[in-house]
């Protein structure tokens, strides 16, 4: 249609706007980020749990030393934890998943409150699963082969000689394997985050 010679007028048609804010992604956005925080409480519920029970592990064989022997010769020196192979190996294993899972445990935290990873996120979802499934079997690998040295100081006189140090022993063992199926928990969380990066580019399933 011509209006005043050459001029063209306006379409007759009405243009669409977005006037409705739910039109927006960001309503789902919204939705989203509270799925996200309510899961990330779950994996520092369970990055916590590990600290704790590696960190108790940890504290309980070291203080293996300061058990009183039972014999009354003192010319007998009681055993100490540094003494065997498996027993430093607990140590050190859960020395370093405490560790681990205090640096995880604020990043989760900062990512709860500031919805963003401390790391990039690709870098973020890999470098926990593949941490978490390290130790993991590095906390598996060690109480197993402290619980084999335990069996075998049951069979020999060193238990009967300083009871306490072998309880103090299993005390730790029994903490170690708990903060072991802490990890394997957090690996199973972080590894669902890993897929969903995979699959949707992010971290969370939206």
């Amino acid at each position: 249609m011509v209006r005043n010679g050459s001029v063209e007028s306006p379409s007759p048609r009405p243009r669409i706007h977005q006037t409705h804010p739910h039109d927006t992604p960001l309503f789902q956005s919204t939705v989203s980020q509270s799925n996200l925080r309510r899961f990330n409480y779950w994996i520092l519920l369970f990055r916590l749990s590990a600290f704790c029970f590696s960190l108790s592990a940890a504290v309980f064989m070291l203080t293996t030393n300061v058990a009183h022997h039972d014999h009354d010769d003192d010319s007998i020196s009681p055993p100490r934890w540094y003494h065997f192979g498996a027993f430093r190996f607990v140590f050190a294993a859960n020395s370093i998943v405490a560790i681990y899972s205090l640096f995880e445990i604020g990043a989760s935290v900062w990512e709860i409150y500031s919805n963003c990873t401390v790391f990039p996120e690709f870098s973020q979802v890999w470098f926990d699963f593949g941490h978490d499934q390290v130790f993991a079997y590095m906390l598996l690998s060690a109480g197993s082969t402290g619980t084999e040295l335990a069996r075998q100081l049951r069979g020999v006189d060193t238990c009967t000689v300083n009871n306490a140090f072998c309880i103090q022993s299993d005390i730790a063992l029994a903490l170690g394997f708990v903060g072991f199926l802490s990890v394997l928990i957090s690996s199973l969380l972080s590894g669902y985050r890993v897929v969903c990066f995979m699959i949707k580019g992010s971290r969370f399933v939206h």
